[in-house]
């Protein structure tokens, strides 16, 4: 195992800086997956569990959605709530058991709300509610990227070490070229934030600036 006196964020700026792997690309269609950005994980005002790596993220998140409609391509968000005895969160929900526990995001509450300033257009997008990590878990995502014929998932929200990755993952696994544009995802420390976004880039995902996805879907008309 190598070692090193460098930060998390300075390893993933060397990584940015010179890509050690061939990119996967785009491919001809792609799916929006915008992960969990709900109150709880958004709302720093109100929650301990929220987070803000790039206070402009939920601005780019709206960018691309917009991009996605005008397009006719399929826009999807996720959320985490869970029943009053918190039974359906499983051996996750065990470990704590406080007001912010995962378990005690309920459904009908604040914290399972969407962000106020998230443009999610209600008659037209794609909303699951997901009971783990990844968005392709026990969802009908997997189905609706068959339907639509994409290629591609572009994903973000949070957390970067948590349902980004594993999403992520699961998309690599499923045969999809996988994107996560960095301005769009977030942590609750730059540490796990850039940890994963190196592994993410070297592994399981193109890691791309927002501006360069946004580019594409332009030239996608």
């Amino acid at each position: 195992m190598e070692t090193s006196d460098l930060t998390a964020r300075q390893i993933y700026q060397q990584i940015k800086d010179n890509p050690s792997r061939a990119r996967f690309g785009f491919g001809k269609k792609a799916i929006l997956v915008n992960v969990d950005p709900q109150k709880a994980y958004t709302r720093t005002d109100l929650f301990k569990t929220a987070y803000e790596t790039d206070p402009k993220q939920l601005d780019y998140v709206n960018q691309l959605a917009s991009a996605f409609r005008a397009l006719d391509w399929p826009v999807v968000w996720t959320y985490v709530a869970f029943m009053a005895s918190g039974e359906d969160c499983g051996i996750w929900g065990t470990r704590t058991n406080t007001p912010d526990s995962l378990q005690n995001i309920k459904f009908g509450s604040e914290r399972a709300e969407f962000d106020d300033r998230l443009e999610i257009n209600r008659e037209r997008d794609v909303i699951y509610c997901k009971k783990m990590p990844s968005a392709f878990f026990e969802t009908a995502l997997q189905s609706l990227c068959v339907w639509h014929q994409v290629d591609t998932v572009i994903i973000t929200g949070g957390s970067t070490s948590g349902c980004i990755r594993a999403t992520a993952v699961d998309s690599l696994s499923r045969g999809y070229r996988t994107i996560v544009p960095e301005e769009c995802v977030a942590d609750k420390h730059e540490s796990y934030h850039f940890a994963n976004l190196t592994d993410l880039a070297i592994k399981y995902a193109d890691v791309l600036e927002v501006s360069e996805v946004l580019d594409w879907l332009s030239q996608q008309r």
